[in-house]
């Protein structure tokens, strides 16, 4: 395993994680209020894994057999990541949203399952994000995809189950718009750096 092309992967993926979502609302409400908090980590990592993978094995050979796809995928995926970074800046400047945890009687097990699958599998930023940005990113690293795979699934297993069990210290934080809004604010630098990225790799 290459451990460079694997820090890159955990880097890239907790980068586009880390976007606020109704994913990753879900996923830190369920922490906050200690509900179900292990499966539903669970679940939205392993799908993070599935996809990941699936991006990383299977858009590599299909450049394979289409090699104008690579150039067009990643000039794709800059301008879907500048459009991004540019909806969290304006969500950094604008919003007044604090996260709301409490109140309301817990939620049982099957509903709270089949609403995270619901927010993973339709939700199409995340075939974007796994499947198309991190299959594209990955063509960079010939012969080390694997490593850059198991980074980035790394990241998605990091990120939701600290997203998760650190809900009870994050609470105090994210009760205030402003923690939002700083958030968002990096991840607009983050999305735009990626771009950057993508069209250099060209």
């Amino acid at each position: 395993m290459d451990f460079a092309v694997y820090v890159t992967g955990l880097g890239m993926g907790l980068s586009l994680i880390l976007a606020i979502g109704a994913q990753n609302a879900f996923v830190l409400r369920q922490g906050l209020r200690n509900e179900h908090v292990f499966l539903v980590c669970l679940t939205c990592a392993t799908s993070d894994a599935l996809l990941i993978t699936l991006g990383v094995t299977s858009f590599g050979q299909i450049v394979g057999l289409l090699p104008w796809l690579d150039p067009v995928m990643r000039g794709a995926g800059a301008v879907f990541l500048i459009w991004y970074g540019a909806l969290s800046l304006r969500s950094a400047i604008t919003s007044t949203a604090a996260l709301a945890t409490a109140g309301g009687t817990p939620a049982p097990l099957s509903q709270a399952m089949l609403t995270c699958l619901a927010l993973t599998w339709l939700n199409p930023h995340v075939y974007l994000d796994t499947v198309v940005l991190l299959g594209t990113i990955s063509t960079q690293f010939p012969g080390q995809e694997a490593s850059f795979a198991l980074g980035a699934t790394s990241g998605s297993f990091l990120f939701f189950f600290s997203l998760g069990y650190g809900g009870g210290w994050l609470r105090p934080l994210f009760a205030r718009p402003s923690s939002w809004r700083i958030l968002e604010g990096i991840i607009a630098l983050v999305m735009w750096s990626i771009a950057a990225r993508l069209v250099i790799g060209d």
